[in-house]
């Protein structure tokens, strides 16, 4: 009798099994926005001794004059002097390319989704390859950029943990997966408008720039609805991610995974912005590059200037503002980064919002599968519907 009724238990058992498989096959799990930000709000909390502490950081709800923002018509001309001023140090971008689409190479059918190679033009003069990958759910669907050193790691065929269009997918995501591979394979790593010998952009700004037509690009795919475009990146890709957000508006949010979100020349090569591909363009021949710690004696570019009139980052996290964003933290964005990010929740409050800033904190500079938990149910609050 006993031996029946095991056999009928383990027999029901795999029925379950069976039919829970079956009905999400394809598909991802649906989970109610308050389940997700019970799990999340907490990240959106400064730590007690981090509270209300604005540290020696210029407040952006100042104007460059010492005019003190006030409203939020005040907080629009501030928002715009910021933008210009920072262009204006990094170099104006080219229009903006609004009329593209991506183009298909080839597909892939994969399991629950298909993966594309495409094309599209991310400069002037300039086309780039990476994927999309598309899953099977009917209908609108949220998107998300993904940038790194190639496009190929994103899509799971790369460094664990950085999988991020791949496990975006599995979640309902459509991904654009983007990197500078050929830039990556010679050292220079980035972006050179119009070209590497006589830049007139800075490196990162132009990385950014393309991410702005990476986003167009994207928006036009008919599974996508352009309203509900996000971008992440690690650490180089997180200083991609992050700038391109802030200066590109139609971003509807950002996840930045370690990239060092303000100035620290402590932090060693996780937070060089010296370097001529990022903020401290001069022409080639470089020396003395990926320097472990400190602005080295002879950086050359913008990146000294800035340093000796007192900016720093938060000015374009600021930007964001009311678009939420999350940091995904590690050895080069510890739990101190909430005092920057102290001046952006301070334009939201001034704005009306709040729990737009977030931040996550492990120990090391690589993501883990919690830090990318955490950053996918962000997505799948503040993106899905």
């Amino acid at each position: 009798m006993k031996s029946r009724l095991k056999k009928r238990i383990a027999l029901w058992s795999t029925v379950v099994f069976m039919l829970g498989a079956l009905a999400t096959h394809g598909q991802p799990t649906k989970v109610p926005k308050d389940e997700i930000w019970d799990k999340i709000e907490r990240y959106f909390v400064p730590p007690e001794q981090f509270k209300q502490e604005l540290g020696e950081y210029r407040s952006p709800l100042n104007f460059y004059d010492g005019r003190v923002v006030k409203t939020k018509e005040d907080w629009e001309e501030r928002r715009t002097e910021i933008r210009e001023k920072w262009h204006d140090m990094m170099g104006e971008w080219p229009d903006i390319i609004e009329d593209q689409t991506l183009n298909i190479l080839d597909s892939i059918q994969k399991e629950g989704y298909t993966q594309y190679t495409v094309t599209f033009k991310w400069l002037p003069n300039e086309e780039t390859t990476g994927y999309l990958l598309v899953p099977e759910t009917k209908g609108k669907k949220p998107a998300v950029v993904t940038v790194f050193y190639e496009p190929e790691t994103a899509t799971g065929a790369g460094k664990p943990h950085r999988d991020f269009a791949l496990q975006l997918t599995k979640r309902g995501f459509v991904t654009l997966s983007i990197g500078t591979k050929e830039t990556s394979a010679n050292r220079t790593y980035s972006l050179y408008y119009p070209s590497i010998d006589n830049a007139t952009v800075q490196p990162l700004s132009m990385l950014a720039y393309a991410g702005a037509n990476a986003w167009e690009a994207l928006a036009k795919y008919p599974e996508v609805d352009e309203t509900r475009i996000g971008i992440m990146g690690h650490s180089y890709g997180g200083k991609w991610a992050m700038f391109a957000s802030a200066l590109y508006d139609k971003y509807a949010c950002g996840v930045w995974s370690d990239p060092g979100i303000v100035f620290d020349e402590t932090k060693g090569s996780g937070v060089n912005y010296w370097e001529p591909w990022y903020l401290g363009y001069y022409p080639p021949p470089w020396k003395n590059t990926w320097q472990k710690t400190g602005m080295r004696a002879d950086a050359k570019g913008l990146y000294p200037k800035l340093i000796e009139e007192g900016y720093d980052l938060h000015e374009l996290h600021a930007l964001m503002a009311p678009r939420p964003f999350l940091v995904s933290g590690g050895s080069s964005d510890p739990l101190e980064r909430w005092i920057p990010l102290n001046h952006t929740i301070a334009v939201n409050k001034l704005l009306g919002f709040e729990n737009r800033a977030a931040m996550t904190n492990r120990v090391a500079h690589s993501p883990d599968n919690t830090s990318n938990e955490q950053a996918f149910l962000f997505f799948d609050y503040f993106l899905k519907r």
